[in-house]
């Protein structure tokens, strides 16, 4: 987690076996639509075998 520049950053690392993707039915979709609605950015990277990491960055002030 970091701050700086009004902005909070949060990433989020497992040591699952990836694949994971927005928009396909996970828990990711709802999360997206949480962070939209605040004008913040979700990112997922997750590759077959692992590990996946979410990245969200939320604007506060």
């Amino acid at each position: 987690m970091a701050q700086g520049e009004g902005r909070l950053t949060l990433v989020v690392r497992d040591d699952g076996c990836g694949g994971a993707v927005v928009g396909a039915g996970s828990g990711l979709t709802g999360l997206l639509g949480r962070v939209r609605a605040v004008d913040g950015m979700l990112e997922c990277h997750s590759p077959v075998g692992g590990p996946t990491v979410v990245r969200v960055v939320l604007p506060y002030q």
